[in-house]
């Protein structure tokens, strides 16, 4: 079985029924000209400037006053492969956020393992990063009136990399101590302040690599065992990324590339939150269900040219005032909690022909919402690739439980979008937090 743990920081009203306390809110971090206030995290006195080329325009260069709020250092007690970070944030026009991560070897003194966070580099991608620098993990913004949100391809170091939303280990070894920050970034011309609601992290054991692990690392299927969850089905929408093929080119143009905001958008209905119709008015009147058309254009990545930054699509989730963040579980028995406490979860899947009976088709990374599970214990989704037939109606489905599982664990790491009202019951079993 995997080792994974999640820890955040927040804005202390968005829990407050959490008995964390002191340890899970903003205090617990280093503000740099930040300042935090009921309404989130904001920039309050800057401590830099930033000269910002956006490569998705006509290359005009902006300058943006920083600040920033660094996370307490973690050290973990396993050694740890990936992490991946999430984030809740509001972007008013002339304003985004940075979200960057570092990480160091097991066994490094405390004063080595990441450095000093006030003074360590960021690096901008393309290059070698030397140990302790910061590796963006995303730019963000809410709309693309002032930066286009996009991760920053090709940045590595001595021993991790960036794959899109995922910080990795370059060998077993693994990291021992992770670190995460925050900056807050305002045109020089305005005084306003992005507000940051949350910033979290999932570290896991599992490294991944090019989409597959070796035999010793990939975990055993448990076998089924009777639960609470079984018999359960959670009344999700269900809506067919497969009707949208051919729409919007300019973000990939629908159907396949469409799995994430499409299965983003089901749960975003499940709990009846959203954009307005005023939001998605730009959508052509002619496409069916705006709302996924919408949620594409909202987690698109220019850099990385798609929907499917998992980063991203929990990002816009939390915009409609949700708990929203990236997290892995280890088994189906995990998510059977999640289940039984009415959560539905988005799952990220991948494998050959055949690999997923009655799926129709293949893929190297597919998301889909898992909403519950029959009398007998298989799964019940909404696969928003409907089997490559371009219909609401054929987007519920059920597939076998070992198959699934076999789909899911070994090739994203057990990877799932828990997306859930503030005031909803917390389901923390099976993960340290």
């Amino acid at each position: 079985m995997s080792q994974v743990h999640h820890h955040g920081w927040q804005v202390q009203a968005l829990s407050p029924s959490s008995k964390a306390g002191q340890a899970n809110s903003f205090e617990a971090g280093t503000l740099e000209g930040t300042q935090l206030t009921g309404s989130g995290l904001t920039l309050q006195q800057p401590v830099g400037a930033l000269d910002y080329t956006d490569p998705f325009v006509d290359g005009t260069t902006s300058t943006y006053h920083v600040a920033h709020w660094t996370s307490p250092l973690m050290a973990s007690d396993f050694a740890f492969h990936e992490l991946v970070s999430s984030w809740s944030a509001r972007t008013p026009p002339g304003t985004w956020v940075e979200l960057s991560a570092r990480v160091a070897p097991p066994g490094s003194s405390e004063s080595s393992q990441c450095g000093d966070a006030a003074e360590g580099r960021t690096n901008r991608g393309g290059g070698q990063a030397d140990e302790g620098d910061w590796f963006v993990l995303g730019r963000w913004a809410d709309n693309t009136s002032t930066i286009h949100r996009t991760t920053l391809p090709g940045q590595h170091g001595a021993s991790a990399y960036v794959d899109c939303d995922v910080l990795t280990a370059k060998d077993e070894a693994g990291f021992g101590s992770w670190q995460l920050r925050v900056s807050l970034h305002r045109a020089a011309d305005t005084d306003a302040t992005p507000y940051v609601l949350s910033v979290e992290a999932v570290v896991s054991r599992w490294a991944v690599a090019d989409g597959e692990r070796s035999a010793s690392q990939r975990p055993s299927v448990l076998p089924p065992t009777d639960s609470a969850a079984w018999g359960t089905v959670l009344d999700v929408p269900t809506y067919s990324q497969t009707l949208h093929r051919g729409e919007y080119p300019q973000l990939n143009a629908g159907g396949e590339a469409w799995c994430s905001p499409t299965s983003t958008a089901m749960v975003l209905a499940y709990w009846r939150r959203g954009p307005s119709p005023a939001d998605y008015a730009w959508v052509d009147s002619t496409y069916a269900d705006p709302w996924v058309d919408h949620a594409a254009a909202c987690t698109f990545d220019y850099g990385y040219d798609g929907c499917g930054n998992w980063s991203f699509n929990v990002a816009y989730a939390a915009r409609f005032g949700l708990i929203a963040r990236v997290t892995r579980l280890r088994s189906l028995e995990e998510a059977e909690r999640f289940i039984a406490a009415g959560v539905p979860l988005i799952a990220s899947v991948s494998f050959a022909d055949g690999g997923l009976t009655g799926a129709g088709y293949s893929t190297n990374g597919h998301l889909l919402v898992l909403v519950g599970f029959t009398n007998d214990g298989d799964v019940v989704v909404n696969d928003p690739a409907s089997h490559l037939v371009a219909s609401n109606d054929e987007v519920r489905t059920s597939y076998n439980r070992e198959e699934f599982e076999r789909v899911w664990l070994p090739t994203s790491g057990g990877t799932v979008y828990v997306i859930h009202p503030p005031e909803h019951p917390i389901v923390t079993e099976g993960q340290a937090r």
